[in-house]
């Protein structure tokens, strides 16, 4: 099977990995994510709190995960931006909600949660962070969707879970993005992607697919940049 941009299998080459797509529309959609990720992507607020969350404007896109699980890393991946946003060795230094904008433009924000389930934080840290990430997931109008990444090496943990039962709960479209598939063998990857999208099945807001990625290696981040492009094309018309 290979994969279309928005995630579902179609007939052909199978692109779970690689993502090469050859029809016409997928290359314009390939053409118009370059070009929507090519713009000049700054930093535009930080929020602690939803009481300090900046006015909605266009459409939001979340990136959550488990600390560590290289959120960072994949945002400067997709803006070809290695400094955009802030990436640490250290688990849980993300503490709000870090949001990304293209000046003059208002069509698209990038949203770079605080990652959960880091299991060192004092207790009152990790239950405020579990708040702002909750809060922000259930009542964020101008949120079209929520790519909820994971470790390709260890798959799915009771924390992420916990994380797709609120965006069920939300009725805000979700897919599961594979990260540091790099650092995986290939038939151990197959074997994590058949798993994940078997635990999907019991999601009704998830997409059926799992999108597989390396911020190292920019495996995947061409298809996730022409998925954003046709969420935005559809949300235009």
């Amino acid at each position: 099977m290979r994969t279309d941009v928005d995630g579902r299998d179609k007939p052909g080459h199978d692109a779970r990995i690689d993502f090469h797509m050859t029809d016409k529309s997928d290359d314009k959609l390939i053409e118009a994510g370059r070009k929507l990720f090519a713009r000049d992507w700054q930093f535009i607020w930080a929020s602690p709190s939803i009481a300090t969350l900046p006015p909605m404007a266009g459409l939001e896109i979340a990136f959550a995960g488990r600390s560590n699980v290289g959120k960072s890393s994949l945002i400067n991946a997709l803006t070809g931006r290695n400094g955009l946003a802030r990436t640490s060795h250290t688990p849980g230094r993300t503490q709000e909600l870090i949001f990304f904008e293209v000046p003059g433009k208002s069509d698209l924000r990038l949203v770079d949660m605080p990652g959960y389930g880091y299991a060192k934080a004092p207790k009152s840290q990790v239950a405020s962070w579990t708040d702002l990430i909750h809060k922000f997931l259930l009542g964020r109008a101008s949120l079209a969707r929520v790519y909820v990444l994971v470790d390709a090496r260890h798959g799915l943990k009771d924390v992420d879970l916990e994380v797709l039962g609120t965006l069920d709960r939300s009725a805000v479209s979700y897919q599961i993005v594979l990260t540091k598939t790099d650092q995986v063998k290939a038939a151990e990857l197959q074997a994590r992607i058949a798993e994940t999208e078997a635990a999907l099945a019991k999601h009704p807001a998830a997409f059926p697919t799992v999108l597989a990625t390396s911020s190292r290696s920019s495996t995947g981040m061409e298809s996730l940049r022409a998925a954003m492009a046709k969420l935005l094309e559809e949300r235009s018309k």
